[in-house]
């Protein structure tokens, strides 16, 4: 995994975002419709409502229409699809996965959050559906470079995280704290920072609470 100061790659946004195409919509497809309708961890939200917020950000960046993306202005953008046919929610989100990821890398890091929300979210929608690698898909240690990115920005506190596959760096060291640290599987990591709900037994964190490592 890369380190923290390494210098950040503009076309990772369009490798993650082709990897969540390329692993996501097979699966979508062959879901049933009724199951678009379970909860996620996104509360209020159905896996239908979460993949239309989902084409509906990479419609934003590819229009250059954007928002702020807050709750209420992301609930709009999702009620206005609740009237579309899935087929059409689903095509818009194949369509943002190919077309948004370059744009992200061209801005310079101000939209690499929308990249790794992308990918975040097809963990939730993962998880509703129960399917295999909710939070540790393909395109994780893209997604892991983009969280270590972000968490310096959102100045989250340093955080040393051990992870199956290796050692990661999150945050940045603030005068008078030292680092904290935390051991967890793969999911688990994506979980916390993501302020997703996580098993106590999937890590071990010292130093820092799980809400001071939320990024979104």
């Amino acid at each position: 995994m890369p380190p923290g100061g390494a210098t950040r790659d503009p076309q990772l946004p369009a490798r993650l975002l082709r990897a969540e195409h390329d692993a996501l919509l097979p699966i979508l497809r062959r879901t049933p419709e009724p199951a678009f309708g379970r909860p996620t961890a996104c509360p209020g939200w159905s896996v239908r409502d979460v993949l239309a917020h989902c084409g509906s950000a990479l419609s934003r960046v590819v229009t250059g229409e954007l928002h702020a993306f807050t709750p209420e202005l992301n609930e709009i953008d999702v009620a206005e699809r609740r009237a579309w046919p899935l087929a059409r929610v689903l095509s818009e989100l194949a369509d943002g996965y190919l077309t948004a990821g370059p744009l992200i890398g061209g801005a310079g890091g101000r939209l690499d959050g929308v990249a790794l929300g992308e990918w975040v979210h097809g963990g939730d929608v993962r998880a509703a559906l129960g399917e295999p690698l909710a939070y540790e898909s393909d395109g994780f240690g893209n997604a892991c470079v983009l969280l270590g990115e972000r968490s310096r920005r959102r100045e989250i506190p340093l955080v040393e995280a051990s992870l199956p596959g290796g050692e990661l760096q999150l945050g940045i060291l603030k005068p008078g704290r030292p680092a904290a640290t935390l051991r967890s599987s793969n999911a688990a990591l994506i979980r916390l920072f993501a302020g997703r709900p996580v098993e106590p037994g999937d890590y071990q964190l010292a130093g820092a609470t799980p809400a001071e490592l939320v990024i979104f």
